[in-house]
C-alpha cells in the first residue's frame, strides 16, 4: 500500500516527522538488553506520571503509587522483563538509587519478589 514504510530502529530513540505530526519513541528490539540507566528513567517516569494523579505525602500514599506503579508493570510482560534483566545486570541498591524517589523502594521489593519467583 502506497505511504506504508517500516521502521527499523534496532533499538533506542526514533523521531520521524509525518506532514504536521511529530512521532516520537523509544523502541528495543527483541531480546535486546535494556541498562539499568534507561529502566531506572523509565521507571521514575512513570512513577512521575502518577504522582500527578495520587498524592505522596505519607508513607502509605508512597505506597499506593507504587502499588499502581508495581501493576502497570505487572500487566507490560516486555517491561517486566526488561526491568528484571536489567536490574539483574546492575543490582537492586543500584536501581533504588538510580530512580531516586522514595516511591521507588516499594518498586524495588516487588521486583525483588519477581526474581526470587525466578529463580525457584
Amino acid at each position: 500500500m502506497a505511504g506504508d514504510f517500516i521502521i527499523n530502529t534496532s533499538g533506542g530513540k526514533f523521531n520521524q516527522n509525518i506532514g504536521r505530526d511529530l512521532i516520537q519513541g523509544d523502541y528495543y528490539a527483541a531480546g535486546q538488553p535494556q541498562s539499568l540507566a534507561e529502566a531506572a528513567a523509565e521507571i521514575g517516569l512513570l512513577i512521575k506520571q502518577l504522582e500527578q494523579t495520587y498524592p505522596t505525602t505519607t508513607t502509605s500514599q508512597q505506597m499506593v503509587v507504587a502499588a499502581e506503579a508495581i501493576n502497570r508493570i505487572e500487566s507490560n510482560p516486555l517491561l517486566k522483563e526488561r526491568v528484571i534483566n536489567a536490574v539483574k545486570s546492575g543490582g537492586l541498591a543500584a536501581f533504588e538509587k538510580a530512580i531516586d524517589n522514595p516511591v521507588g523502594a516499594f518498586i524495588v521489593g516487588a521486583i525483588r519478589g519477581w526474581q526470587e519467583l525466578e529463580n525457584q
